[in-house]
């Protein structure tokens, strides 16, 4: 089959140069002393029995990430960020990962412990791994780039080929020519990305050896002496040759074959390659990238792309025998030194511009253009290759140990920074981003379905469930929603239900609630939009209104809703108790929008002082809002004789706000274990009569030492919100933070630490 010309004379490309892309990163946990942990593997990840992202390879101490299959290379370093998020801040806070292949200081052979499974299947085929190769070359880690085309891509192809093999069988040999061609230029790729030139001598003693350019590709690295006894030139060889191996002993299991390019199929056997056809390749001749925080750049996912299209794009088609010059190519050059020119220059650079033409027959993008254009330089400057880089930097750190400290640590603090924030998903909103988190750090498989909707799946095991903006699920009825979300509706239920609710009236004209004024400025009132969330479009007066000042609110409260509340302003503290599957899990009180004087610095400036802070930021992407300076705050300036220009004396508190929203600016402070718990007690009765499981509610109360009675109720319920914001209790500004998130989890999953 000429793939080649039948893309060509369809129009396929497009269809050709979309895959399905993947990662495996193995990494070391070290402790701070650049020594290997001897620490079991974080409880926090939940069973690795069930966990799809994080896994441990042959030792409890070396972690293995692993990205779901993803539609683009963007995609595929999103779960990458977040999966470093998830790895850094569940392991132990004085470790970090290993950011080489070669290994940190290892303890003796012995010592190093091999992983801590219930399945003895899996601990026994480490133990023959050790006796074979021995504990520590098993630390030596990499990554692994997995690649396939599309199933679109196949349709269409098979839809065109004039052939009586099956879609299975061309779909084989598509792979196999991929695999071939890349074995025999795999060298180029040592040659780019080798970034192992030294080792500790724990491991290896490479003073003697190098610096290399990888001396995880080179004979002390760790392979099978064997790889080239297995054939690519056809599926049956292939099959054939790794189940003799495994026959006569010379592999344990079939997935002891490590040769750097391995066809992966529906089932563990590769036997089914033949019946069910290839599904994805695995390339495993990387070297993890210690320049790179994830330890392998999106250039160089951008590159191999390239690199794999251009395999199978290539006229050119290897055999055997050009395979076996390839690998010698590949030891060769994994033990060139790093600041000399390849030995095979004027073949690396006849590849480089085979792909540079792939890329424009392609119409490829101009990134992909930009890596291969490096690439051609680095081919010319050797210095420039990561090897040569590590080299000098190392010299600089002093030792390849403290290096790796450096490095480590620091890549870990990124993801210790902003805590609240998942690097990969920013855009998501908070909530969602810390139930993504969760459910990542537990194993529950998970599909981002709707970035701009906030919208994920999840399967545990077959079960299936799907959450919207953090808490939105099936264990809430549609109708219920809309309950919380009509302020009337949500009142009258309550009032029915002998809660205490405030007083008030209903207007769906402004003239007629403009009429109402004679009656509101007898008192203190609060007018709010009819259907609101985030407690945007409230105005509260404490006072008596003056009319400007309330037809102002009113205008402000109808650009929200058609229909507006005028309530009774009750007096007394604000307090929002979240409610999640029928207990109250977290109290917060939420103090309003404010700032503190200092006798020299303006409110403008003062208000721009305190949203510098690291906590506030926008668009609910942050555990704070920034305090904003509208026509809300200056009305409540007004009030108290000010502008944003006034000078607040020192120690001073003004307020900018009076609904104490975070989502307007307000501060957090955790209350849950001080709220007396009869009032815990009423907002689990509230949920329950709103039939909701979960729910945001406000309620007043003037003490909460003193217990609510038949007598003396003791609150007020404000509003019962559905979809309220989770990320506020997790990072408070004072108290203990509540990780929600998780509870919503608990909640879908009951069992999920069991399983």
């Amino acid at each position: 089959m000429n793939l080649k010309k039948i893309i060509q004379n369809n129009q396929l490309e497009p269809y050709f140069v979309k895959g399905s892309f993947g990662i495996e990163k193995e990494g070391l946990r070290t402790d701070e002393s650049g020594h290997l942990a001897q620490t079991d593997h974080p409880a926090g990840f939940g069973s690795r029995n069930h966990h799809p992202y994080v896994q441990t390879d042959f030792s409890e101490a070396q972690l293995e990430l692993v990205t779901p299959a993803l539609d683009t290379l963007k995609q595929q370093y999103q779960w990458l960020k977040a999966l470093h998020d998830v790895v850094n801040r569940t392991i132990d806070e004085d470790e970090f990962v290993w950011p080489f292949s070669m290994a940190n200081i290892l303890p003796e052979e012995e010592d190093i412990p091999l992983i801590k499974v219930d399945d003895y299947r899996e601990i026994r085929y480490r133990e023959k791994l050790a006796e074979k190769y021995g504990r520590k070359k098993q630390m030596i880690s990499g990554v692994h780039y997995n690649f396939s085309f599309t199933p679109e891509f196949l349709e269409k192809i098979n839809s065109h080929v004039q052939s009586e093999e099956n879609v299975d069988e061309w779909c084989n040999d598509l792979y196999l020519k991929m695999s071939r061609n890349y074995l025999r230029y795999q060298w180029v790729l040592t040659y780019l990305f080798g970034a192992s030139p030294t080792s500790h001598p724990s491991l290896l003693d490479s003073e003697t050896i190098g610096p290399v350019r990888s001396l995880r590709n080179s004979q002390y690295g760790y392979h099978n002496t064997f790889s080239d006894n297995v054939s690519y030139e056809s599926i049956e060889n292939y099959i054939r040759d790794i189940e003799e191996l495994v026959q006569n002993n010379t592999l344990y299991e079939e997935r002891e074959y490590y040769g750097s390019s391995r066809l992966r199929g529906a089932g563990k056997n590769v036997c089914q390659l033949v019946n069910n056809g290839t599904r994805y390749v695995e390339f495993r001749s990387f070297d993890l990238n210690p320049l790179d925080p994830l330890g392998f750049s999106y250039e160089q996912s951008l590159f191999v792309h390239v690199f794999l299209l251009t395999m199978v794009w290539m006229d050119e088609d290897n055999t055997d025998e050009d395979i076996k010059v390839g690998i010698a190519k590949n030891a060769a050059t994994a033990l060139e030194h790093p600041f000399e020119p390849s030995q095979y220059k004027e073949e690396g650079l006849a590849l480089l511009k085979r792909m540079k033409e792939t890329s424009l027959e392609l119409d490829l993008s101009d990134d992909y253009t930009a890596v291969i254009d490096k690439a051609i330089h680095l081919f010319h400057h050797p210095k420039e290759t990561l090897s040569a880089r590590i080299v000098e930097e190392q010299k600089d750190r002093g030792s390849f140990i403290e290096y790796g400290i450096a490095l480590g640590k620091s890549y870990k603090q990124l993801s210790l920074e902003k805590p609240f924030l998942l690097n990969g998903f920013e855009t998501l909103e908070m909530s969602t981003q810390l139930l993504l988190f969760d459910a990542l750090q537990l194993g529950v498989k998970t599909t981002v379905l709707d970035e701009q909707d906030q919208f994920l799946a999840f399967n545990h095991k077959g079960d299936k469930e799907y959450v919207r903006n953090g808490n939105m699920t099936s264990r809430d009825t549609y109708i219920s929603h809309w309950i919380m979300a009509n302020k009337t509706v949500t009142k009258k239920l309550l009032k029915d239900n002998d809660f205490a609710v405030p007083e008030g009236e209903e207007f769906s004209s402004l003239e007629e609630a403009k009429d109402y004024y004679p009656i509101a400025r007898d008192k203190a009132i609060v007018i709010k939009p009819k259907s609101t969330n985030y407690g945007i479009g409230i105005t509260i007066f404490k006072q008596r209104p003056e009319r400007a000042d309330y037809e102002e609110a009113l205008n402000f409260a109808f650009t929200e809703d058609d229909s507006i509340l005028i309530e009774e302003y009750i007096e007394g503290t604000e307090y929002r108790f979240f409610v999640l599957n029928g207990k109250v899990e977290a109290v917060l009180l939420r103090e309003p929008a404010n700032v503190t004087g200092d006798g020299e610095h303006t409110v403008r400036e003062l208000i721009e002082m305190k949203n510098t802070h690291p906590y506030r930021g926008e668009n609910h992407r942050a555990p704070l809002a920034k305090i904003k300076m509208g026509e809300i705050e200056a009305l409540m300036l007004k009030e108290q004789g000010y502008t944003f220009d006034s000078v607040i004396a020192k120690k001073e508190k003004v307020y900018l706000r009076e609904n104490s929203n975070i989502s307007t600016g307000g501060d957090s402070i955790d209350v849950t274990d001080d709220m007396h718990e009869s009032y815990k007690r009423i907002a689990e009765e509230i949920a329950s009569a709103l039939d909701v499981k979960v729910t945001g509610l406000d309620l007043i109360v003037p003490d909460i030492k003193v217990p609510s009675t038949e007598e003396n109720k003791g609150y007020t319920v404000i509003e019962a919100n559905f979809n309220p914001a989770m990320n506020m209790h997790a990072y408070v500004q004072k108290g203990k933070g509540r990780r929600l998130s998780r509870k919503v989890l608990d909640m879908l999953y009951p069992n999920i630490e069991l399983s």
